[in-house]
């Protein structure tokens, strides 16, 4: 396996970006295009499985979304989903003209919220052949109120178009912490999330904070729809202990798709999709079966 950082451009903005290859490339390969959790940048659990795969065979491409990490965008840390199914298209742009790439055999793969986002690129752009999502936080106003009750997330919502008002009017940017132990106004509440993201920021590789007027775009994001579009292979892998499994069982349940896969893991937990080498292991030998099984 080798790794070569690269660029690419969508809608005006610099993509930063990491492109995993397998090694003595001595003809095309499948290439994969990889969406992470809600707030990611590529070094987090996308290169995980970007690492994987590429030991499998498979091109694979991470990249930071437009306001996040090494790419551009001047406002920095929006939470636009969008804006990342726009990305994801300009990553197929790339890889379907990057050299030892099969351009016919292009592959979407997210994990946790980037899976709300992919299906829906998958379901609109026919460059994607296989799509899979692992841990998928996936988006309808009934999984909303499960993540969030009913009052904080109307309170969200109130807060984050005020905050876009400002920012259309003004250009100012109003931000909260992307995680916090206690807050619950923040990008992601919870004390479990604070506990695994907490450590990255520590790090330095990811910013702990969050514009407040992502929630405008993303509390009227759904994804429930671009499931019953969804007309190609699709594989969902998830568990009882990943987020708000309910939801993922009715997204599942409306895919338009005859081949179809849900893989129900019972009791791994929903950070170990993200760091566990065993599980990471597993999941990836899952997805490159189903991937081989489809692609043409």
């Amino acid at each position: 396996m080798k790794m070569e950082a690269i660029k690419f451009t969508s809608s005006g903005e610099t993509l930063s970006g990491n492109l995993f290859l397998p090694e003595n490339l001595d003809k095309p390969v499948p290439a994969v295009t990889i969406l992470g959790p809600m707030t990611f940048v590529k070094e987090q659990a996308p290169t995980e499985y970007a690492k994987r795969f590429a030991q499998h065979g498979f091109a694979s491409l991470v990249f930071d979304p437009r306001y996040h990490g090494e790419s551009t965008g001047a406002e920095r840390r929006w939470e636009h989903p969008l804006a990342k199914i726009a990305d994801v298209k300009a990553s197929l742009d790339y890889l379907s003209q990057r050299e030892g790439i099969d351009a016919t055999q292009l592959i979407g793969m997210a994990v946790c919220q980037g899976s709300s986002e992919m299906v829906r690129a998958a379901a609109n752009d026919t460059r994607i052949k296989v799509v899979s999502t692992v841990a998928g936080h996936y988006r309808d106003y009934i999984g909303d109120l499960e993540w969030l009750g009913e009052e904080s997330r109307e309170s969200r919502l109130a807060k984050g178009w005020e905050a876009k008002t400002k920012y259309l009017q003004h250009g100012e940017i109003d931000y909260v912490p992307a995680v916090d132990p206690e807050r619950t106004d923040v990008g992601m509440p919870g004390e479990f999330v604070w506990n695994w993201y907490s450590a990255w920021a520590q790090k330095g590789i990811w910013e702990n904070r969050y514009a407040v007027m992502s929630d405008a775009d993303l509390l009227t994001y759904e994804s429930l729809s671009a499931m019953t579009q969804l007309d190609k292979p699709y594989l969902m892998i998830h568990s009882d202990n990943s987020f708000l499994p309910n939801t993922a069982k009715r997204h599942f349940d409306t895919v338009k798709s005859t081949e179809k896969q849900l893989l129900w893991e019972g009791e791994t937990a929903h950070f170990q999709y993200y760091d566990d080498p065993n599980v990471l292991d597993a999941t990836v030998v899952e997805m490159v079966e189903f991937f081989r099984t489809h692609l043409s």
